[in-house]
């Protein structure tokens, strides 16, 4: 490994080879069903302009990351899209990020959240979506509002925070970061962060960083005898298309995914047809929107 660590990611440059119609797509997880949901739409439109898509399954690993780097190049992809990517989580290794563009790799982000990495990013506004899910909650009288949010390290994560502190503050409520429970992504995560505030400053209602964390926590709450939306109201995000049959029917941001997915999928081609420099890299952000269910009512 400390040898290959050295070594270039192309020797040759892509340039030297030959188009093979295939486009490398690496995601964090499949257990969580917006990741899947992208892959479909990502593939749809890579379909329609001919091209095939080669799945890579990171598990939130920077190594493992690295690892399908080298054998997406080693199978001769003409370009990769990298979702919801290490160069997110401040705590990762970003350094093969740069090497691949020094070596003229194509690609693109999408929620990265890195413009100084210099790679095109097809973006969530995660800091309104916190906002909005907010101001959601307090319309409907809450005034105790939990954040059960992923990874401090997680730049989506501070974002989202962000947008929960700014809408805390703009209607004169206390931004309390012992409200601010920082889990692991995914359902498991999300039970464990809505366990520890029930058992702290016991929220009315709160957000959660995604649709998966989101359904940890109401199963959790309902384990401890809370009623949803009685005693605690849930709001997710990503609005998956589980959230509408889940019990109860969850409030969420809905990410444009099929949306994302083509500006994503476009910026790739693009590139692929013309020599433009680093500093035409761009970011695209797109706003989600509230999707208002069964999971979230006034407090008593």
């Amino acid at each position: 490994m400390a040898v290959l660590a050295d070594l270039p990611y192309t020797p040759r440059g892509l340039g030297a080879l030959a188009r093979t119609g295939v486009i490398g797509v690496l995601m964090p997880e499949l257990a969580n069903p917006v990741f899947p949901a992208f892959a479909e739409a990502l593939e749809s439109r890579a379909a329609a302009a001919g091209y095939s898509l080669l799945l890579c399954d990171t598990r939130s690993s920077s190594v493992r990351e690295e690892q399908y780097v080298r054998m997406l190049l080693g199978q001769g992809v003409d370009g990769m899209v990298f979702l919801s990517p290490e160069a997110a989580d401040t705590g990762s290794s970003h350094g093969h990020y740069q090497q691949l563009l020094e070596d003229g790799v194509q690609m693109v982000f999408i929620n990265g959240q890195t413009p100084p990495l210099g790679v095109p990013d097809i973006r969530i506004d995660a800091h309104f979506g916190g906002y909005a899910a907010t101001r959601h909650l307090i319309e409907l009288g809450h005034e105790r509002i939990g954040f059960v949010c992923g990874p401090a390290r997680s730049i989506p994560a501070r974002l989202l925070t962000s947008g929960w502190t700014a809408a805390l503050e703009e209607a004169d409520l206390v931004a309390d970061p012992a409200c601010v429970s920082h889990s692991p992504f995914g359902a498991a995560g999300g039970a464990a962060g809505i366990a520890r505030l029930l058992g702290s400053v016991r929220p009315t209602a709160v957000i959660c960083s995604s649709d998966h964390m989101a359904f940890g926590a109401i199963s959790e709450a309902q384990s401890r005898g809370c009623s949803v939306p009685g005693d605690l109201s849930v709001v997710g995000f990503d609005d998956v298309p589980l959230a509408s049959y889940s019990s109860p029917a969850l409030t969420s941001m809905a990410q444009p995914i099929k949306e994302m997915a083509k500006a994503a999928i476009d910026e790739l081609l693009e590139r692929l047809g013309t020599e433009l420099p680093e500093e035409n890299a761009y970011s695209r952000v797109f706003r989600p929107r509230l999707v208002v269910r069964d999971s979230t009512a006034p407090p008593r």
